[in-house]
């Protein structure tokens, strides 16, 4: 049994109204949450795929290990600014401010960046890096690289599509009364974006932090500059992480998740409807 695309929509303006209510610690410790649960996802994607040359099968195989990442965070009742997007429905229901939004944005947004942070930081620590001679640490920094070096078109319209399909798990996932069919949404839908190369702002976390921590180990620049002719990292820096990638791919992830997915999903489903 699944919901019909109202009862969905409507389902998810009640659970907005209860994270607007929700104290802001609870919403940052949610976040958090996500935020590790995602940056796992990322990290064990990295693993399936690095030692793979053939592009096409590298990135299938990160987007069969990645999902994971969301399931736990559905499973875990834990806050993903992606997701969140989808607040928007609430606000156009009129149910929640736009103040009440953005607050609730800007938390979870913190939080989902401090998870990811803690979990970039324990997996260079654990040495896991280290695996197939210092390859998976020239991958992370081959990966941050080429995010932290995206035009910002690039960035927003990556971040669009990705948000797209975020936003499209999320409420499917949602619309299933069941355990297995929310594992199934979360699998399917999550796999196309990963496998398609596009930019999640949380994953992000991880793949820029780990990328930058990696820059610091000589032994992994070595292996990138043998392995995949990287001469110069001085373009990893936090200035283009930011401006280059974080930046442009969040408002790509807030146009693709709020204006293609929440906004149609609420008039077409929703408003008329009641």
């Amino acid at each position: 049994m699944i919901l019909t695309p109202k009862e969905t929509v409507e389902q998810y303006i009640n659970a907005s109204i209860s994270k607007t209510k929700m104290p802001y610690t609870h919403v940052l410790a949610k976040g958090i949450l996500s935020g590790m649960m995602i940056a796992l996802g990322a990290a064990c994607s990295n693993v399936a795929a690095h030692s793979i040359d053939n592009v096409g099968i590298a990135r299938l195989l990160a987007g069969v290990v990645f999902p994971v990442g969301l399931m736990m965070v559905i499973f875990m009742g834990a806050e993903l600014f992606t997701g969140d997007c989808l607040m928007v429905m609430a606000i156009n229901d009129k149910k929640i401010t736009f103040l009440q939004f953005i607050r609730t944005m800007l938390f979870v947004y913190v939080g989902n960046i401090l998870g990811g942070v803690i979990i970039s930081v324990l997996i260079f620590c654990s040495g896991q890096l280290n695996y197939s001679s210092g390859r998976l640490g020239a991958y992370t920094i081959k990966v941050a690289l080429c995010k932290s070096t995206l035009t910002p078109v690039q960035g927003i319209t990556s971040g669009i599509l990705c948000n797209i399909l975020v936003c499209a798990a999320v409420l499917i996932a949602m619309s299933c009364k069941d355990g297995a069919g929310k594992l199934l949404a979360s699998f399917f839908v999550i796999l196309p974006f990963v496998t398609g190369g596009f930019e999640h702002c949380v994953a992000n976390v991880y793949y820029l932090t780990a990328g930058m921590l990696s820059k610091c180990n000589s032994d992994y620049v070595s292996a990138a500059k043998e392995i995949y002719g990287i001469s110069d990292i001085s373009r990893l820096c936090f200035k283009n992480i930011v401006l280059n990638n974080m930046i442009p791919v969040t408002l790509g992830n807030i146009i693709g998740g709020s204006l293609f997915v929440g906004i149609p999903m609420f008039y077409l489903n929703y408003k008329n409807k009641k």
